[in-house]
């Protein structure tokens, strides 16, 4: 049976980064987004609805998202639903879906740059996310030859907590 997991959403962030360290050194950020739709009702009423949704981006991406980004700003993420199951401390099980950050784009202009497009450059409209390489102060993807290929970054074996 053929399977994909793929999601591709654009969002405001609802809080800054919480960015953090794992035990491996390994840094890895949360992310809270909030997807506005806008659409009319059978009677012609204009009705708005919000979803929340939680994300976290690992390594470099952690890195760059969470030195540029902060409440509010908008972003454009690809990435992968991953389902956390635990349970709490009165023994229920518990779970959470959410979204694992492949690739991003920061939308809307740079700080300090004035109004800006949504488009898909680095001249005042969008950054592009590079999987894991590069950022810069700059917003400067890393050239498409240098980034690792089939959508996420390698992590060694030992570097797995389970």
């Amino acid at each position: 049976m053929a399977n994909l997991n793929k999601v591709m959403i654009m969002g405001n962030l609802t809080r800054d980064v919480e960015l953090k360290q794992i035990p491996n050194g390994q840094q890895v950020a949360q992310i809270g987004l909030a997807l506005n739709r806008r659409f009319k009702t059978k009677e012609g009423e204009d009705r708005e609805e919000v979803t929340f949704v939680d994300c976290e981006a690992w390594g470099r991406q952690a890195e760059v998202i969470a030195q540029y980004m902060s409440k509010g700003k908008p972003i454009f993420i690809e990435g992968r639903l991953k389902l956390d199951t635990w349970e709490d401390k009165d023994g229920k099980k518990q779970s959470k879906m959410r979204v694992v950050v492949e690739d991003f784009q920061f939308i809307g202009a740079r700080d300090g740059a004035g109004s800006g497009g949504g488009g898909a450059n680095t001249e005042g409209g969008a950054a592009r996310g590079n999987r894991g390489g590069g950022g810069g102060g700059d917003y400067a993807p890393a050239p498409r030859e240098n980034r690792p290929t089939g959508g996420h970054v390698a992590v060694p074996e030992d570097d797995i907590p389970f």
